[in-house]
């Protein structure tokens, strides 16, 4: 549905919140819902004691396989919905399921058979104000984002600038296009 252009690929280098390494720190600063994107932050997420409202896994970290604690860790068969997204890419199947998990009654892990990567961007989208998008920030630690509406206007002016029909990206998340 969407792909990243290459001059739009140094606007990701820096974080878009706080980089944390500590992950009860995080939580004690982090608004909820929250929602994990990345295998490793949701391990740690996890191993502090929170279950994030949505998270997104790949069963990868900086393009290698995580190691079999992490994957064991985040093995669980409940509330799972398997999705498939290239790299460089947001595939509406993506977009469906993560709008579509945030309202869940329910943790739900979204395991993502591709990569993972840009789902931070939708994310802030569809998760209410006062919430926080969690993501890894290699090298540095765990960023959280602070669910603002001045947050969604800057994930929406990236997601305006990929290639693809935004519009009905915008549509299936549930954000006025």
């Amino acid at each position: 549905m969407l792909t990243l252009p290459d001059d739009l690929r140094g606007s990701f280098k820096d974080p878009f919140g706080d980089v944390y390494e500590d992950a009860d720190a995080l939580l004690a600063d982090a608004g909820r819902p929250i929602v994990a994107v990345g295998d490793v932050v949701t391990y740690h997420l996890r191993q502090a004691g929170h279950v994030p409202a949505v998270a997104l896994v790949d069963g990868r970290t900086e393009r290698e396989a995580v190691d079999e604690a992490i994957s064991d860790a985040l093995a669980d068969p409940e509330h799972r919905r398997a999705v498939e997204n290239p790299p460089g890419a947001i595939s509406e199947e993506l977009l469906a399921t993560l709008a579509d998990a945030v309202d869940a009654p329910e943790p739900i892990t979204i395991v993502v058979d591709g990569e993972e990567d840009l789902a931070a961007l939708p994310a802030v989208l569809v998760t209410p104000a006062g919430g926080t998008v969690v993501y890894g920030q290699p090298g540095e630690g765990m960023v959280a984002v602070a669910v603002t509406p001045d947050a969604k206007a800057e994930m929406r002016s990236l997601l305006e600038q990929m290639t693809g029909d935004v519009e009905a990206a915008l549509t299936t998340l549930g954000v006025d296009a």
